[in-house]
């Protein structure tokens, strides 16, 4: 695979298709909220969404109508409650039904990792005790072909795309991820395509403690996008806009005052910056 230098519309118009099955991960931080925001822009359809753990972008996305399905193990609007554009979705198919295929946080790490070393399915000790499988016949049970003790299966995650956002990429296309990563790793390798959107590009990565290098081999496109997880945070860089959160729920509450909201910031706003400008102006107003 050859590494791309690409703006973000560029991006998404070369890799995102109606119809794939798309990952954006970033685990409390570095959620590539302005990719989620361009796929809206672009009304993309017929989506199959995945991520471990489903926040604010993917509400979003599921509200705007992008989403036939989702893959995920918890979702919901950290620290404040419910995803309400979720759960009209699934509880009243509006704007469109949705698919549900839930997973255990353990289950989905499994698929993913599963996913990243080109295996059909990954193994775990888990879902024991809960009735997830009962309801998800993607969760299956197989026996140790060394011991016969019973293990749960669950397929391998390949997304079409994943997107993930980090602090810098070089030049020629390695990407540096710093702070906590969550299944951004497994996710990155188990893509068809990766698009990573990062805060600068640099001349050599510098050492950093704990932190991941996905390689250039492994990216189809890198993006400047600074800003480009805001209202999460990504380390080293700006803080969670906790505030953001607290009034999303009350945005997303309501259906007309959500896609008020979406046609104002998203869908009326040319980039990520602009939707920046705009956040700004109604804070200031």
């Amino acid at each position: 695979m050859s590494c791309q230098h690409l703006q973000l519309a560029e991006a998404i118009e070369l890799f995102v298709h109606d119809g794939a099955s798309v990952a954006l991960e970033g685990f409390t931080h570095l959620i590539p909220y302005a990719a989620g925001h361009e796929i809206i822009r672009q009304r993309k359809r017929d989506l199959h969404l995945i991520r471990m753990t489903p926040d604010l972008i993917y509400d979003q996305l599921i509200g705007m109508g992008c989403a036939r399905m989702l893959t995920f193990s918890w979702g919901g609007n950290p620290g404040v409650g419910s995803l309400h554009r979720l759960r009209d979705a699934v509880e009243h198919g509006w704007p469109r039904p949705l698919e549900i295929d839930e997973h255990s946080h353990a289950g989905m790490a499994a698929a993913f990792t599963a996913g990243a070393s080109r295996l059909p399915f990954g193994v775990l000790r888990g879902y024991i005790g809960t009735d997830l499988p009962a309801h998800n016949p993607n969760i299956r049970r197989v026996a140790c072909p060394f011991t016969g003790e019973a293990v749960a299966a669950v397929p391998a995650i390949n997304p079409d795309v994943t997107i993930v956002h980090a602090q810098r990429a070089d030049r020629a296309g390695n990407v540096a991820i710093d702070g906590i990563v969550g299944a951004a790793r497994e996710a990155a390798l188990a893509a068809k395509t990766l698009i990573v959107t990062v805060e600068e590009i640099v001349d050599a990565l510098p050492p950093a403690m704990n932190a991941i290098v996905l390689p250039h081999w492994t990216v189809g496109a890198v993006v400047h996008c600074r800003g480009g997880a805001y209202p999460s945070y990504a380390q080293g860089h700006y803080a969670r806009d906790n505030a953001f959160y607290q009034r999303w729920d009350t945005i997303a509450r309501d259906r007309q005052r959500f896609l008020d909201w979406m046609d104002h910031h998203v869908l009326g706003t040319r980039d990520h910056h602009a939707f920046l400008a705009s956040l700004q102006a109604e804070t200031a107003a």
